[in-house]
């Protein structure tokens, strides 16, 4: 059994579109548009502008102060300047459970929200941002628990409190019933809405006026909720899409071939081999127990290692089990194409920025050979190839896209495509998934990233793209390093439009915190060279 339970795509799609009563003909009579908002403080049509990003942060079984609340005071130093946050996605660990949002969100980021200063006094499901925050589904946020577990959770907690255990995975009676807890904390959540309710709330609230017709207003301190799990805003001039990855992902089936089951043969001795090491680390575990050691580096390191085989053998059961007909959510890509050459036909616009959880182009050690990422890679290719066949000479020689933000990779990465043979070429692509859940240290084979491809001539490889900046786990034993981080990013002048990256890192080193200084950068869309 698997130790979470990740929903199927279809369930997914669908609940979702439950909760904000997708296309409810109340909400198509007044031609509302629930995938847009626009942003309402005064400022949204300023050229320049600042905006910070973190991703994979909430997590609570970390000593105080948690990493998150470390990378948390960094945002709080560039607030006063900054028009929103963004967040890649895994808000909420281990199983985006409404139990932990308390310690795992609230109160690490209380600043940022309305009555911040009495956090206990906030339930999950009634949040209110003093500042944007504007937040991407990850898997975590989805996941689900099966009952066994959550049983065995519950059964274990007075024991393992009484004997000061920390070997807590933030888990309590439940999982995320489907991306439920999400919803209620961040999406304007209809479902429970009579037909009065809804249309006092969507003439309240849905008044923004845009060229498709009337969005959602969104305003700070007011009214902070989203429209739906993948939304789009201007800002600046700039175009902004927020994707759910969750449901473009699914692995593509195994082949019945003889390649093909020499390939299943391969994976499922591997899944054996992580699940023995997964026993072994666990067993480490009970012995640093008996012995009542306090050291919550070691803690820490065999707890992050776990969570890593786990994700490692559900990507590898994905693959295993993929049925014949995957699903995908080709509504949402069809939206994102259709929404990208709209923008490119917009003079108005300047930019766009696409911001999802799962990394298209990663060199953190679990990531690249992952199934998932490669399905995330051929779905964007294929969004991106349309807009560019549609738009032809309209782009000159820029990017369909200008800037992609991705998590799930735990670390800060800057990763530049060069020609890939697809539209995904000349990209800049930061990775910001080490804001506080376990780090991961760069794979040893390095900074390129080498793709493989059939030709006439046989198999083929390029290099396609290559990490110009890795910021992730270093170092063994007491020369452990463990730098987290967020980001501020800095829109500048008109034309061409250049970003300047500022990376926010806090180390944790020999049980001790320091704030670390790294140089910011200058990125030109479409140009390699940074400055």
């Amino acid at each position: 059994m698997q130790f979470v339970f990740d929903p199927p795509i279809a369930t997914k799609i669908n609940k979702m579109k439950q909760r904000v009563r997708w296309q409810d003909s109340l909400i198509e009579n007044l031609g509302i548009n629930q995938t847009s908002l626009v942003i309402d403080d005064g400022k949204n049509q300023d050229t320049e502008f600042s905006f910070l990003v973190i991703g994979d942060s909430g997590t609570g079984y970390q000593p105080s102060p948690s990493p998150q609340r470390k990378v948390a005071e960094l945002l709080l130093e560039n607030q006063d300047d900054c028009r929103f946050i963004l967040h890649t996605g895994d808000v909420v660990y281990l199983v985006g459970s409404s139990e932990y949002y308390p310690n795992n969100f609230i109160y690490p980021y209380r600043e940022f929200l309305v009555g911040g200063e009495n956090p206990n006094n906030i339930p999950y499901d009634q949040m209110v941002f003093n500042l944007p925050f504007l937040p991407v589904l990850g898997n975590h946020d989805y996941y689900d628990l099966p009952w066994i577990y959550s049983l065995l959770a519950q059964l274990i907690w007075l024991p393992r409190h009484l004997l000061l255990s920390r070997l807590d995975f933030d888990i309590g009676w439940h999982g995320s019933f489907q991306g439920k807890a999400y919803a209620q904390a961040f999406l304007d959540y209809l479902e429970s809405y009579n037909p009065l309710q809804l249309q006092q709330h969507l003439e309240k609230h849905y008044t923004a006026k845009i060229d498709t017709g009337r969005c959602l207003r969104y305003q700070p301190g007011i009214f902070t909720r989203l429209p739906n799990r993948y939304y789009t805003f201007r800002y600046g001039g700039i175009d902004f899409f927020a994707l759910d990855s969750n449901t473009f992902n699914a692995p593509e089936p195994l082949p019945h071939t003889f390649e093909g089951e020499d390939l299943r043969s391969q994976l499922q001795q591997r899944v054996h081999a992580i699940e023995t090491e997964k026993q072994h680390l666990i067993k480490q575990l009970d012995i640093l127990q008996g012995q009542n050691e306090k050291n919550d580096e070691t803690v820490h390191d065999y707890l992050e290692k776990i969570e890593q085989l786990e994700e490692q053998k559900m990507d590898i059961q994905k693959q295993l089990n993929a049925p014949q007909n995957i699903t995908i959510d080709f509504e949402q890509l069809n939206w994102l194409k259709q929404g990208l050459i709209e923008s490119w036909h917009d003079s108005e616009v300047r930019g766009r920025v696409l911001y999802f959880h799962h990394p298209p182009y990663v060199t953190e050690a679990t990531k690249w050979d992952q199934a998932q990422t490669l399905a995330v890679r051929n779905n964007l290719r294929y969004v991106l190839n349309q807009v560019s066949n549609t738009i032809g000479n309209l782009a000159k020689n820029r990017p369909i896209v200008d800037l992609i933000l991705n998590g799930h990779a735990h670390c800060f990465e800057h990763l530049y495509t060069g020609n890939t043979g697809f539209a995904d070429s000349y990209i800049h692509w930061l990775i910001c998934g080490g804001s506080g859940y376990s780090l991961r240290r760069q794979r040893p084979e390095g900074s390129q990233l080498i793709e493989f491809f059939e030709t006439e001539m046989g198999v083929k490889s390029r290099s396609i793209a290559e990490s110009l900046l890795f910021v992730g786990r270093q170092g063994k034993g007491r020369e452990k390093r463990r730098p987290y981080s967020g980001l501020r990013i800095d829109v500048l002048g008109e034309k061409p439009l250049k970003f300047r990256v500022k990376p926010l890192i806090t180390e944790r080193f020999q049980g001790r915190w320091n704030k670390v200084e790294q140089k910011a950068f200058i990125i030109e869309p479409g140009n390699s060279n940074i400055h």
